[in-house]
């Protein structure tokens, strides 16, 4: 529970922020670059960390609809509006910048890794889950909903950690490179809280 209020009392702080760090990509110490192309890591990271996002943001509304565990409610609640104000930046770097928000290249290739996620059912990247997924989640109640999403969320977050250490290591934008930097740190952290709500429930992530 310590965690989980810790995680809480930092959602204010990252929405304030927000603003601060999409207008801060014009001024970034890394602008002398211009502006990130079309197939740059920048673009395809903001491209696909964008739809990543967007599905562990319904995932997470889809769960508080499902029980009424005020843990796993507040975790939901925390990880939908933290991604959701992500996805506002990445969408919002892609707009200043002018580039597209969608590409006929395949997700992940900015990394090299094209083919790295079928896309079938729905699951576009590594990590998500697929439309089978998410249709079950909304079947579920209880405890079973509750572990469900646990599962799901983890597998979610180790595949969107991949891609965030990808730009970390390729992007070029001070910034953007921070914010990655910044939910690898954070979701990791995240993971190892939901190990302790799966163990508690007599559960554990999925193999």
């Amino acid at each position: 529970m310590r965690q989980v209020g810790w995680i809480a009392g930092t959602v204010a702080a990252l929405l304030v922020a927000g603003g601060a760090i999409t207008y801060a990509v014009a001024q970034d110490d890394g602008s002398n670059t211009g502006v990130p192309a079309a197939d740059s890591a920048d673009a395809g990271f903001a491209r696909d960390m964008a739809v990543h996002h967007q599905q562990a943001v319904e995932m997470s509304y889809i769960v508080r609809d499902r029980t009424k565990d005020t843990e796993v409610r507040r975790l939901a609640y925390d990880i939908a509006q933290t991604q959701a104000n992500q996805r506002g930046m990445l969408i919002g770097w892609l707009d200043l910048w002018e580039l597209p928000k969608v590409s006929a290249d395949a997700p992940m290739t900015w990394m090299g890794m094209g083919d790295m996620a079928s896309g079938d059912d729905g699951a576009l990247m590594p990590g998500m889950a697929t439309d089978a997924e998410m249709k079950k989640l909304g079947t579920l109640n209880g405890k079973q909903a509750e572990i469900f999403y646990l599962q799901l969320m983890t597998d979610h977050h180790k595949g969107g950690i991949h891609m965030a250490e990808g730009c970390a290591a390729k992007c070029k934008v001070g910034v953007e490179k921070k914010l990655a930097q910044g939910m690898v740190d954070a979701q990791q952290s995240e993971i190892r809280l939901m190990a302790d709500m799966l163990k508690a429930r007599g559960a554990k992530a999925r193999d």
